[in-house]
């Protein structure tokens, strides 16, 4: 029930339920802790969230998330391997992978998945720019790490296909991962396996 008299808390708690995961009852449960934290740190939180909307924007070349000019830090750090390329949904996907250990190469973020029922076509995606990089970059592999879900399944095909007589040998991940799981829940022991287990397409 909206209180008329706290028009500032139901500010808050109308704010905090547009973030995802978060309904009335939790965004509720979150203003109130917030109230009860000090001045300082409820600060804290407010100039955090707007310093990372000022300063974090994606890499151009890769699409991860990055505060520096030009090519994000992954893409720049010598020691990975710069023939290997794992393809994923969202930036938040690659945390999941990376804390695994079971990939060292670069990463390529497409911005979301191919659903038509929802009016995300190919155009839509970063897949352009995708075989753009497999062309120029020469990449022996490339690893599709989208959701296991209908729509990752049917990006990845689509992705595949136009990989087709590039040169370049593509994957998708295996065993370990369930059919409708969301990378960013799964861990790291889970992902592993997933890379251990890619397929051949």
């Amino acid at each position: 029930m909206e209180r008329k008299d706290l028009p500032a808390l139901e500010r808050l708690k109308a704010a905090l339920a547009l973030l995802p995961g978060i309904g009335a009852r939790s965004a509720e449960r979150l203003a109130f802790a917030i109230l009860k934290m000090d001045e300082e740190k409820a600060r804290e939180i407010s100039e955090s969230i707007l310093k990372a909307k000022e300063s974090v924007h994606p890499c151009p070349r890769c699409g991860l998330m990055t505060e520096k000019e030009g090519d994000c830090a992954i893409c720049e750090e010598e020691d990975r391997d710069k023939g290997s390329l794992c393809v994923i949904s969202d930036p938040k996907d690659f945390y999941p992978i990376e804390g695994s250990g079971s990939f060292h190469g670069l990463y390529h973020v497409l911005g979301g998945s191919i659903a038509l029922s929802k009016g995300v076509d190919p155009d839509d995606l970063k897949i352009d720019e995708l075989v753009e990089r497999v062309e120029k970059e020469g990449f022996r592999e490339v690893i599709l790490a989208t959701e296991p879900t209908l729509d990752g399944e049917t990006t990845a095909m689509y992705i595949a296909n136009l990989l087709k007589g590039k040169g370049v040998e593509v994957t998708r991940l295996g065993y370990g991962l369930s059919l409708g799981s969301s990378l960013e829940y799964v861990d790291t022991l889970t992902m592993g396996r997933a890379f251990e287990g890619r397929r051949k397409l």
